[in-house]
């Protein structure tokens, strides 16, 4: 065979390059762009469009790809499970999870960590001590807020029904946990039943009115999520009972702030879903690098009723879909 100097050098530029003769692994550079998928349990539900505005927001601050998914249903877990083992398939850099079942999201997220993906958890955690980390709400404690709040509003002697959303997702376990904690202080504080509605406004609204024919002296709903507190807030409407059957709810979505307004609605525990998507995207892009990430953030609450709402301090909490997030304070 003959060689010119041309092919000469050529073999020795790729000697000096592939030292291990691993060509793929040589060739790649550090300009490949990072991909961090950001998984919630509903993409189209207020609260996660808020996640995905942090989530945006981090990926444009530190130029990467964040691709946004979720079923459109808390309750399509399989669904969910097949979207994250997608973000397997996809190579991605990291993944962030807000998962919608304790346990049967484990399986695949340490799936995804045998690929060498790092998982951050957000929302809801997961049965596993293997992901990175957790970033969300303290729900324990806000169970705990929802509590107090219902004394505040309602008083420390009433009979109350809780509208619980997935009773195996973390999060309603955890806040069910602080409800009953706060509750057991006060003797005279009276749960008449435990109702779940799947995340479901219409079932929520099924279950309240049902509850108000079955308890007639029901003195307050506990709603434990957006879509449990809003279905009540219609059912109280709809029987006529504004200020008679209180409401103590959770999260901010517009409707329900339009119910606080009105009096329907005597206090929100509001979360902060933006800085879970921000922080949870800004923790895996640190995770990919090898950048050591707290195991756990708490993203803070707030008691939100009629005569708090419109303070300075509260405004991007209650309206986060009019406020302006470029200055957000981390």
């Amino acid at each position: 065979m003959k060689f010119t100097r041309k092919t000469l050098f050529v073999a020795l530029f790729i000697l000096i390059l592939l030292p291990s003769g691993c060509i793929r692994e040589s060739l790649m550079t550090k300009d490949d762009p990072v991909h961090i998928e950001v998984i919630v349990k509903n993409r189209v539900a207020p609260f996660f469009s808020v996640v995905k505005m942090g989530a945006d927001a981090a990926g444009k601050e530190l130029g990467i790809s964040v691709h946004f998914d979720g079923p459109t249903d808390e309750k399509e877990i399989d669904e969910q499970i097949n979207i994250v083992r997608k973000a397997i398939e996809s190579k991605a850099d990291a993944i962030v999870l807000a998962a919608c079942d304790y346990e049967r999201l484990v399986d695949v997220v340490h799936e995804a960590i045998a690929e060498k993906i790092p998982v951050i958890t957000i929302d809801s955690g997961l049965n596993s001590k293997k992901v990175k980390s957790f970033i969300g709400t303290d729900n324990i404690d806000a169970g705990r807020k929802l509590g107090q709040a219902l004394v505040d509003k309602v008083g420390d002697k009433c009979k109350i029904v809780v509208m619980g959303f997935i009773k195996e997702a973390a999060s309603c376990i955890e806040r069910e946990k602080g409800l009953f904690e706060a509750l057991n202080t006060y003797r005279d504080v009276e749960v008449l039943d435990v109702l779940y509605c799947n995340s479901d406004i219409d079932l929520a609204e099924q279950l309240t009115l049902e509850a108000m024919e079955k308890y007639p002296d029901l003195d307050a709903i506990v709603g434990l999520n957006a879509q449990g507190t809003t279905g009540a807030a219609r059912a109280i409407i709809k029987q006529k009972k504004v200020n008679i059957v209180k409401i103590i709810g959770f999260d901010n979505t517009s409707e329900e702030i339009r119910y606080m307004e009105k009096d329907v609605i005597q206090s929100l525990v509001v979360q902060n879903p933006f800085s879970m998507g921000y922080l949870g995207v800004k923790y895996a892009y640190d995770a990919i690098n090898n950048v050591k990430v707290p195991e756990i953030v708490d993203t803070g609450l707030t008691v939100i009723d009629k005569e708090n709402m419109y303070n300075t301090e509260n405004q991007k909490l209650v309206f986060p879909f009019t406020d302006d997030y470029d200055d957000y304070d981390y």
